[in-house]
């Protein structure tokens, strides 16, 4: 994790000041309960109750608390590249409140400490208490490195002291884990810091004992009385990745966020004991995730049904869930499986794609609606009128009574440098490519270099050595997407090595200027014969952009346009368009349109007559930003 590597300009930039200027002082609204017409939050509320502020009572779900904790993160990662005093003294009061609620043997969670702290850890399959530990946690850990300060850090030990002393493989404690997967990734963010091996031993543990018989989480709810919500549902215990042992699952099952978020923290244990069967199920699931279950956004979790996986190729375009965690959550697992397997750009190219597609297509461009859910058709009122389409919005709205989403988008957003370089040894992996300054401290010495690009838009990236070693090696990822590129290195024409994907640049010298150029051309890309919705039908990308058709730009009965596979595009943007982050780059096709017969429900079959119509696609990541209507991803191919 690198600490000086700072986005300076053009696409990344923009949606970072946005979330700094729009999207986190929006949120701190939403949880106060004071945006006009929004669902109600109750985050603060809560903690001012439990904390003495106020009186009343708990309000909003189970898990409410953990709404706050990510737009802490979020905060503590805008403070990192931005300085604002008055941003750092709203986060210290709000952490002033949470541990103002702690109870004295460290206890934090407003729910039960509203509603009866008898019942604690009665629950842990469905009550959320170690998934709002679990945010917290790396709420506090990224505040503290940001800022310096530890005092949400020392109340959240406190209550990972009080869990470890509760939960665990010894008699006497409870023998069971979280039923929402997330703090086992954030007890290695603290064990990091801390170097307390307690910390890693409880997130082994977590990841060693779920699914293993007898099922903790059957004997739970006989013991206490819990209700299975899950009990006749095609998966049970799969929905919570309990229906056998990690390192035994082959393929991705139940709630999708709760899946990816368990293979992060498998990773992330693997990693830290090297244990290669952990990190075998992780190569196994990954796989199956990403060329099995994964839309061409990134998506993933196809299902309405328990948010849920169901089986490959199972990717319905107009019933889809995708929901914006999950593509988070995909995002998360990629960096890891990077990090910890080679480093290779398989892992890489999938952390882009989710990014310029199925995460970013969660937030408007004013920072202030967000999609839950983000499929790849629409017709609103099939949303409207179909009840097994109703998840699917086309409109993004305000706040959610369920609000994980924004402020997961936030937090990850605004931590980008994170995910654009990666730094082992004397090797700097450049990942994505944003306008950045980079400075940083390998093994030999240091490293600085600022990148010049207008990537995604543009497929030249320029890059400056400002400063460095003989030992240092830049790896610059050559994206799956690019068949041809160039490299130019002091002006002249080079044959870089290339490993894992990654070109290698060694030998650098203060003043060498690299200059790689990636061939953008528009791709109509098919999916495998197995995918039964986009037989026949093909996606358009640029560069690492999925695009759409809207029906504000081609008219109504998208589903009636079919595109030549040999159809010429052009490129035009929308510089002055307040509505699409001006510089997008837009495309154009000469396409036919279906002449339909509207007066008959059906006819003797006979050829198609088709009009010639000219399309406009917009990037899929900036639909519904304009008039409601009609969305269209997968076209029907001549």
């Amino acid at each position: 994790m690198l600490k000086n590597a700072k986005i300076t300009g053009n696409f990344w930039q923009n949606f970072m000041e946005l979330i700094r200027t729009q999207v986190v002082p929006y949120q701190w609204e939403a949880l106060n309960d004071r945006v006009e017409n929004a669902e109600p939050s109750y985050c603060m509320h809560n903690f001012h109750v439990a904390g003495g502020k106020k009186q009343g009572k708990h309000g909003g779900l189970v898990f409410q608390d953990s709404d706050l904790a990510k737009w802490l993160e979020a905060v503590a990662y805008v403070l990192e590249w931005h300085h604002d005093p008055l941003l750092e003294q709203i986060a210290d009061t709000a952490i002033d409140d949470i541990v103002a609620a702690q109870q004295p043997d460290g206890y934090l969670n407003t729910y039960y400490i509203l509603n009866g702290l008898e019942k604690r850890f009665t629950n842990l399959k469905d009550n959320h208490e170690l998934y709002c530990l679990g945010h917290f946690l790396e709420a506090a850990v990224a505040y503290y490195r940001t800022t310096g300060k530890d005092k949400l850090l020392k109340a959240l030990v406190k209550y990972v002291d009080l869990v470890d002393s509760l939960i665990g493989a010894e008699d006497g404690k409870i023998h069971g884990y979280p039923g929402h997967q997330e703090l086992e990734l954030a007890l290695i963010k603290l064990y990091e810091i801390t170097k307390d091996k307690k910390h890693l031993n409880l997130a082994k543990y977590f990841v060693d004992e779920r699914g293993k018989t007898p099922l903790f989480f059957a004997e739970e709810s006989e013991k206490n009385g819990n209700h299975n919500h899950w009990q006749h549902s095609v998966f049970q215990y799969g929905y919570y990745q309990a229906n056998q042992p990690v390192r035994e699952q082959q393929t991705a099952v139940g709630h999708s966020v709760r899946a990816l978020y368990m293979y992060s923290g498998m990773a992330d244990v693997a990693q830290q004991t090297a244990d290669k069967s952990l990190m075998q199920a992780c190569l196994r699931l990954w796989k199956d995730v990403t060329t099995r279950q994964m839309y061409i956004t990134g998506g993933v979790g196809s299902s309405e049904y328990g948010e849920s996986f169901t089986f490959g190729y199972d990717l319905p375009n107009d019933t889809v869930y995708a929901e914006t965690c999950a593509s988070i959550a995909l995002a998360f697992f990629a960096r890891r499986m990077f990090e910890y397997d080679g480093y290779k750009s398989e892992y890489t190219d999938v952390l882009e794609q989710t990014l310029y597609n199925g995460i970013i297509s969660g937030m408007a461009t004013d920072g202030k609606s967000f999609f839950y859910v983000n499929p790849l058709e629409v017709v609103p009122k099939a949303s409207e009128k179909n009840q097994l389409k109703h998840h699917v919005k086309s409109r993004r709205q305000k706040w959610f009574g369920c609000a994980c989403c924004p402020p997961n988008l936030a937090r990850i957003v605004s931590s980008l440098a994170n995910y654009a370089y990666t730094q082992n040894g004397d090797t700097l992996y450049i990942n994505l490519f944003a306008e950045s300054e980079v400075k940083t401290q390998l093994n030999s010495g240091n490293l600085a270099f600022n990148i010049t690009t207008d990537y995604p838009w543009d497929g030249t990236i320029s890059i400056e050595i400002l400063e460095s070693t003989p030992q240092a090696v830049l790896a610059v990822r050559k994206p799956g997407w690019c068949d041809k590129f160039s490299v130019i290195v002091n002006e002249k024409t080079c044959e870089n090595p290339m490993q894992n994907g990654y070109l290698l640049f060694e030998n650098l010298e203060k003043g060498d200027k690299i200059v790689i150029t990636l061939q953008m051309s528009v791709l109509l890309i098919e999916a495998n014969a197995n995918v039964r919705e986009n037989i026949g039908k093909v996606a358009v990308m640029r560069g690492p952009i999925v695009y759409c058709l809207e029906e504000t730009d081609n008219g109504a009965d998208l589903h009636q346009i079919f595109l030549e596979k040999n159809a010429d595009f052009s490129l035009f943007s929308l510089n002055h368009d307040k509505n699409f982050f001006g510089g997008a780059t837009l495309l154009e096709s000469p396409a036919k349109k279906l002449e339909n017969d509207n007066s008959k429900l059906y006819q003797k079959a006979q050829s198609y007559k088709f009009s010639d119509i000219n399309t406009k696609w917009i990037p899929y990541y900036l639909w519904a930003n304009r008039e409601e209507g009609e969305m269209l991803c997968w076209v029907h191919s001549l």
